[in-house]
């Protein structure tokens, strides 16, 4: 089986009242190429008349970003043109590429009602050849993705991008990234093979799993060493798992706040096309 390598316990990294923890980066673990962020958003309540996500508009390059809303909704409005609220459920894949601004924010019906709120926000990197590629985005609705079970119907999985289970993903992708949420029931095993060149990306979002051999709690995430293709998962408790696995690109990465890009001199490209307009302009 492939072996662990070390258990990531995710940040506390509140960002107002907006509850997040952060297992990537951290001081323990800067990457795991080519997946190099994530932002963990609750679980929390929102009360009525709330102001909901706090994401105003602000600029992307060189990188993608895949937002699963567990619970909630999130109001994605982009400098492209792009308009979408995606519920309880519903996922969304913006390719920054070139450039552009957008805000993540609540609904207005959101806001104004309050309610549970959990979502996970990954960011990807792109290769070099795609880091100029034009923006796009797409949001889908719980009922647009394709939903696959293992063999007793204990595991359920929400195929975002790739094939999974022999079913193909809702996203379709510049790299070969796959992405899925897994549920697990109580007591359920699920058995995978995953190619040693591929980078795996595990990070237990609710209750308890084991793998190869080890528990991982909530809020944990798993860095494995790529000397086996076997896993083994097996869950005692109702669990969450975001899983995906990727060929790594082995390039020099440099992320300065919103941007990640290549080089020191592409991400100072970045802020001055930003600042002069190239990645477009908003109206709120």
């Amino acid at each position: 089986m492939r072996s662990i390598k070390k258990i990531h316990q995710a940040d506390w990294r509140p960002i107002g009242d907006l509850v997040t923890y952060s297992p990537i980066p951290t001081a323990s673990l800067q990457m795991i190429d080519p997946f190099i962020f994530l932002n963990h958003h609750g679980p929390q309540v929102y009360p009525e008349n709330s102001n909901g996500l706090p994401f105003g508009p602000h600029p992307h390059r060189g990188m993608e970003t895949v937002t699963f809303i567990l619970d909630g909704d999130i109001a994605h409005k982009d400098s492209d043109g792009h308009n979408s609220v995606i519920e309880s459920g519903g996922v969304q894949w913006m390719t920054a590429g070139s450039g552009l601004i957008h805000a993540e924010v609540s609904s207005e019906k959101f806001k104004k009602e309050g309610g549970d709120l959990e979502i996970l926000q990954l960011w990807v990197n792109l290769p070099a050849k795609y880091k100029m590629n034009s923006p796009k985005y797409k949001g889908l609705q719980k009922e647009e993705i394709p939903v696959v079970k293992n063999s007793d119907e204990s595991v359920t999985a929400q195929v975002i991008s790739g094939e999974f289970l022999d079913t193909k993903g809702a996203f379709e992708t510049l790299t070969d990234i796959t992405l899925t949420t897994l549920f697990f029931n109580s007591n359920s095993k699920l058995n995978l093979e995953i190619p040693t060149i591929q980078n795996i990306f595990f990070y237990v979002v609710k209750g308890k799993l084991n793998v190869n051999g080890k528990n991982v709690t909530e809020r944990h995430l798993v860095e494995f060493t790529n000397d086996d293709t076997k896993l083994a998962i097996s869950s005692e408790e109702e669990s969450i798992l975001l899983f995906g696995y990727a060929t790594p690109f082995n390039e020099p990465v440099v992320a300065r706040g919103p941007f990640v890009m290549n080089s020191m001199e592409e991400i100072d490209q970045a802020y001055q096309d930003f600042q002069n307009g190239k990645m477009g302009s908003w109206n709120s």
